[in-house]
Formats: C-alpha cells, structure tokens, sequence
C-alpha cells in the first residue's frame, strides 16, 4: 500500500510523446487512401484507439513500469477525447454524458479488439474493424487493416520499452 502510494508515475514527456507517436501513426494518409478508412471524425477515433490499444497491449507485457506508462497513456488518451470534444464546441453541461457514452464505447471496442488480438484471430479482429471503423457487417472490408493491427502487434511485441517510446514499430500501411 505505502509502495504504491509514494511512487511516482511517469513523466508527462514520456506519455505525451509515446501519445504523439500514435497519434501520428493513426494520421498516416493510407489508411484513408488504400485501406478505404473514412476521413470522418469517429473512423479516426477508432484509429486512434487501435494504436493506443497496442500501446497498451505491450506495455502491459512490460511489468510495472510498463504498465504504469500503459495506464498514463490510456488516461491521456480519455483527456484528449475530453479536449477534443470541447474543441468541437461540446458544452460543460453536456460534456459528461458524452464522454461517459464514449468510455463506454471506447471499453467495448478495446475488449473486442483486445480478445481478438491475444487470439491471434485474424477473422474476429476484421468482423470487429468492418463493424466499428468501416461500418460495415461485411468481414471482408476490415480485413487488410486487421492484417496491419495483427502485424504491428507481432512488431511491437518484439520491441523493449526503450526502443517502443522513442520509435514504435508499427507495420507498413498497405491496401
């Protein structure tokens, strides 16, 4: 308990800047020219929640301390949603019942696609990318993208902490 409550986290910089590097990644022009992601505000959301879900996923592998940086980086993730729906003119009054339907969101598709990447299911995780990014119920449209999640996860898993803050190894974007 007393460990706990004297440890400190870690640094904004490291969180901000491992937050930046998915962020850019999920910013990658193929995934909206080749893969056929549409430049919509709640296909990048869903984007960005994939690269920050992987984040997550190996830094859990990592002790503690990766565990921690994965918890910082989940609750920046939360603060740059709240943010960004501020910025997109989302009242005080309101912003609550948005995010909270959003967090719910947010859980739903990281326990899908999570579940689907521990099993290595290539066809589970593309049903739940053609559902939630393509919007689609046809399997077919998520599965290049799911091929991508699938290989960067095998990219990243083979990185240490030092190499997956300062250049995450994520896998080419093709069609």
């Amino acid at each position: 308990m007393l460990r706990t409550l004297f440890r400190t986290g870690p640094s904004r910089t490291r969180i901000d800047a491992l937050y930046a590097r998915a962020v850019a990644q999920a910013r990658t022009p193929g995934f909206y020219t080749a893969m056929g992601v549409t430049d919509r505000i709640d296909a990048r959301f869903e984007l960005y929640t994939l690269h920050v879900l992987l984040l997550i996923m190996r830094l859990r592998e990592m002790g503690e301390e990766g565990g921690d940086l994965g918890q910082a980086l989940f609750d920046t993730y939360v603060s740059a949603l709240d943010h960004a729906l501020r910025e997109l003119g989302v009242s005080d009054v309101a912003i609550g019942k948005k995010m909270r339907k959003l967090g719910e969101a947010l859980y739903g598709r990281m326990q899908a696609y999570e579940t689907a990447l521990k099993a290595d299911d290539a066809d589970a995780l593309a049903a739940a990318i053609a559902r939630n990014v393509m919007e689609s119920q046809d399997i077919a449209t998520g599965r290049a993208l799911a091929l991508y999640v699938l290989d960067s996860r095998a990219r990243l898993t083979a990185q240490d902490m030092k190499a997956l803050e300062t250049d995450p190894d994520w896998a080419e974007v093709r069609a």
